[in-house]
């Protein structure tokens, strides 16, 4: 389960309350979906940039993915996702570096190619802190 503190899932229900339902719905599903696929993984919520960030550690270095929140959608925004195998071609976005996903419906949480997306997300974190 993705690690929250009482006031974290305070400042999480409060940034998506002022989405529309749809959005809010897609956001929840997403997080209960970010945490099977990121265990232990600590959700933060920056407010200024209207996102949620899943890590293991603070900054960047210890940064996987993030849910970007507009009033029209859920993108999965994905740390270095330039860098990852995206043989089905979801990753979108110009970056030279990171990538991310646009999610429709709770339903792309589900597809197998996102699942083995997210799972090469973890699996370069994990590199990228045991070189360190």
């Amino acid at each position: 389960m993705t690690a929250r503190t009482p006031a974290q899932k305070s400042e999480a229900d409060a940034l998506l309350h002022g989405y529309p339902d749809a959005v809010r719905e897609l956001a929840d599903a997403a997080r209960k979906a970010l945490a099977k696929a990121l265990p232990g993984a600590t959700e933060g919520v920056d407010t200024s940039a209207k996102l949620l960030s899943y890590s293991y550690g603070p900054g960047y270095k210890g940064l996987v993915c993030t849910l970007l929140l507009s009033k029209t959608g859920v993108k999965l925004g994905i740390f270095r996702g330039a860098e990852l195998p995206d043989p089905a071609g979801m990753l979108q976005g110009a970056g030279k570096v990171h990538r991310h996903v646009q999610l429709r419906s709770s339903a792309d949480l589900e597809r197998p190619e996102l699942k083995r997306l997210l799972a090469a997300a973890l699996g370069a974190f994990r590199a990228r802190s045991t070189a360190a």
